[in-house]
């Protein structure tokens, strides 16, 4: 018989991560999850939270990794298996209950961290504006260029060279202004004489 068990969970964490080394020597931590949904209820219409708490394990080195960087109240991504947990209480009954065990965690941004990206990407120092600015200076004179290039379509091999310097040069400026991203812009397609 066939079986598919996957599940993808965010939420924020509810308890502080618990460390736990088996006699083998491996990590397990415990996280507990939380995922709030809203939704609204047709016979009042009023908006109701539902609140889902799961237990995650994680294990190995990603265990370890929560353990030192998680806290309770940050968001996570946790992508993993369901598992049915069944034991015994201490009176004798029977119980189980569901918990993931984690193939994967993503940290997420916290409230706090992302307000302090935004602040800082307000506040460029000088130095960023000054990169922004040679780099706006290379695209106008590399779009003027081309053109240029497109009107006249002679140029001799020096100023082939020149312009390959030149687009090196605002490449490198653009990855900097940009902290390793670049912006590419779409082209029309290349066309050719050839009859097919």
């Amino acid at each position: 018989m066939a079986g598919f068990n996957r599940i993808i969970m965010m939420g924020n964490l509810t308890r502080d991560p618990e460390l736990r080394q088996l006699p083998s020597g491996q990590s397990v931590c415990r996280l507990g999850l939380a995922a709030n949904r809203s939704y609204k209820n047709r016979q009042t219409g009023d908006m109701v939270e539902e609140v889902c708490f799961v237990d995650v394990d994680v294990w190995g080195a990603q265990a370890d990794s929560c353990h030192q960087y998680l806290a309770k109240g940050r968001p996570v991504l946790v992508e993993g298996r369901l598992k049915l947990d069944s034991w015994q209480d201490q009176e004798g009954n029977n119980r189980s209950k569901h918990s993931i065990v984690a193939d994967r965690v993503v940290f997420m941004p916290s409230a706090m961290q992302s307000e302090d990206n935004f602040s800082d990407s307000q506040d460029r120092s000088k130095l960023e504006e000054e990169i922004f600015k040679k780099v706006e200076k290379k695209a106008a004179q590399s779009k003027a260029r081309s053109e240029k290039k497109v009107s006249g379509n002679t140029f001799d091999a020096a100023t082939k060279d020149e312009e390959k310097s030149e687009s090196q040069e605002s490449f490198d400026d653009e990855l900097v202004a940009n902290k390793g991203e670049l912006n590419l812009k779409d082209e029309p397609p290349f066309q050719d004489d050839l009859p097919f």
